[in-house]
């Protein structure tokens, strides 16, 4: 049996296909580190490095509340800028976070409160 031609639509939708297979590969090692390049490189805060290791909820509290109030790029108030990124690193983090480091960073966010007078 012979073979038929391709009609135009059908090779050009292939090639599409094609091309779009090596976006997505070429694109993953970059868009996969996304979480970690928003925390070192946000516009709303410069934060002191290794902040989110820290093992006292209040030395983390303090350094975010010492980055919220020095940033001159942060869009809305200091509280909201520091609460912000922290929670988003703790959503980030997600199930790889260890319970006891996410109890610490959760009483960070509790003291982030009371250092802010927000209770």
């Amino acid at each position: 049996m012979a073979r038929t031609a391709m009609t135009g639509n059908t090779a050009a939708r292939r090639a599409a296909g094609k091309s779009a297979q090596r976006r997505k590969r070429a694109s993953k090692p970059t868009a996969r580190r996304w979480s970690q390049r928003v925390t070192q490189e946000s516009d709303a805060l410069t934060l002191d490095h290794g902040v989110f290791a820290l093992k006292d909820p209040k030395k983390i509290a303090a350094s975010l509340k010492r980055s919220a109030m020095r940033s001159k790029r942060r869009k809305s108030e200091p509280f909201r800028s520091a609460l912000s990124m922290l929670t988003f690193y703790i959503n980030r983090a997600g199930k790889n976070l260890p319970t006891g480091r996410k109890k610490t960073l959760m009483r960070a966010k509790d003291e982030l409160r009371k250092q802010f007078s927000r209770d």
